[in-house]
């Protein structure tokens, strides 16, 4: 089966002052008053009114309408949430799942992904976040400077939670992620946000400020 990939390029500083880029969108990552039990539901009163980016076109800028991604973000001091909106045709599943253990290699099956990194002049070290429309998971810790790369990098540990659902009648699958900020000592951090489908692929380019 084909595989393609929609991805989301994010830079987030906890500053409050967006970084330099050009022709780039903007989200608003919005700090929350405490924390919340991960729901993945865009109706919630977590995620209701936080606004969100679309990746909506494809690797030559050109619009699309199917099977987009829409990324949401809150904040607290302890943790950075992420909430991604997947549409999608036909969903490509690991068999048999199993949400309560780390999943290596989950890459190979739809899946949304954070890429984060606290050092912007080593853009190769940086740790990764997986979740898939089943809530399968896995964390990464990679450094792409080292001989062989990091075929260890999924047994580092983050402390992540993740939650996830599939809304076969509307072809939307949700997922959310809550991120413990300390696992990123300094700031501003570097965001990029994948979406792996089956199908088309799909990339967009946004700030994240934390206000």
């Amino acid at each position: 089966m084909k595989r393609s990939t929609a991805s989301i390029s994010i830079l987030l500083t906890l500053t409050g002052t967006l970084l330099s880029a050009s022709d780039t969108a903007t989200i608003l990552s919005i700090r929350a008053p405490t924390q919340s039990t991960l729901t993945a539901d865009p109706d919630s009163s977590f995620w209701k009114h936080a606004p969100g980016v679309f990746a909506n076109q494809d690797t030559m800028g050109n619009p699309a309408m199917k099977e987009v991604m829409e990324i949401r973000s809150r904040w607290t001091q302890d943790n950075l949430y992420l909430l991604f909106i997947c549409a999608f045709d036909l969903l490509y599943l690991k068999p048999d799942p199993d949400p309560a253990q780390e999943t290596n290699r989950l890459w190979n099956w739809d899946v949304a992904e954070a890429f984060i990194g606290n050092d912007f002049n080593n853009i190769n070290r940086y740790k990764e976040f997986e979740v898939s429309p089943q809530g399968e998971w896995v964390d990464l810790d990679i450094d792409r400077n080292k001989s062989g790369g990091s075929p260890d990098a999924w047994r580092w540990n983050s402390g992540f939670k993740v939650k996830a659902r599939i809304d076969n009648a509307r072809k939307v699958w949700y997922a959310e992620m809550s991120i413990p900020s300390s696992r990123f000592p300094g700031i501003p951090l570097r965001l990029d946000c994948n979406f792996k489908s089956t199908s088309l692929e799909r990339r967009e380019t946004a700030q994240l400020v934390c206000c």
